[in-house]
């Protein structure tokens, strides 16, 4: 069993951060240059990078594009892009400045109709969706708002309608470091056993990434471990 390693980056004024549980207010910038972060995780020999506009989020439009496009030209990491996508335009941009997919969250809550015009339009391949979780219910707005929605049965609804991808945050445990929610994940895939799930959230060392693995969870992400040097580059060769 494989698992695919997704190394995070986040971006506020053009530099790669991190937050905790989403707050702005717990920020921690590690890097001036994202990509320089970008060709440390390409050398060890990862293909995949979560990027994450963090100012896109808080504007509710695109932002740190120049910051995607870099990153995209200058590295050959497949990128998956995702803050503040509201729009077809910010599709558009996301794309052309080299996303090769794009995640969207609140919207797919908000604006579903929006939402399935992008899986009709581009495919359930290039369109993840991210539904973020706070015990059990869909949190969305970056997190500082909860839903009445039940997670799984609305993973099942856009499973339904062509998603084949799924990034899954259990927000209480978002760069905290206290481990992921493997048995959570263990549940969506029980009822979903051909979904490409991305676990995110919690993952504070190469054990953690081992039980996800074990569970069967295809993916992963996560940063902070990385960040703050609980995981080593090195350390995940075994994976990539």
């Amino acid at each position: 069993m494989k698992i695919d390693i997704i190394p995070a980056i986040d971006i506020i004024d053009g530099k790669c951060v991190r937050l905790s549980q989403g707050d702005y207010d717990q920020k921690k910038v590690y890097n001036e240059d994202p990509l320089e972060v970008a060709l440390q995780f390409q050398d060890a020999g990862i293909k995949r990078l979560h990027c994450v506009d963090l100012d896109g989020a808080k504007a509710k439009h695109i932002v740190n594009y120049k910051v995607l496009e870099k990153i995209a030209t200058k590295t050959n990491l497949t990128i998956d892009f995702g803050g503040g996508l509201k729009s077809d335009d910010d599709l558009r941009i996301a794309f052309e400045c080299g996303a090769a997919m794009v995640t969207g969250g609140s919207i797919a809550v908000k604006d579903p109709e929006t939402f399935l015009s992008w899986i009709s339009k581009f495919g359930g391949e290039r369109i993840i969706l991210g539904a973020d979780a706070k015990n059990g219910k869909i949190a969305v707005s970056g997190w500082q708002e909860t839903t009445s929605q039940d997670l799984i049965p609305f993973i099942g609804e856009f499973k339904e309608k062509g998603i084949s991808k799924v990034i899954c945050t259990d927000i209480s445990r978002d760069g905290m470091l206290q481990g992921p929610a493997t048995d959570l994940y263990k549940s969506i895939l029980a009822e979903y056993p051909d979904l490409y799930l991305i676990a995110s959230g919690g993952v504070s060392s190469i054990d953690d990434i081992q039980r996800l693995c074990e569970a069967g969870v295809p993916a992963v992400i996560f940063g902070k471990a990385i960040y703050e040097g609980y995981i080593k580059l090195a350390d995940l060769s075994a994976f990539c």
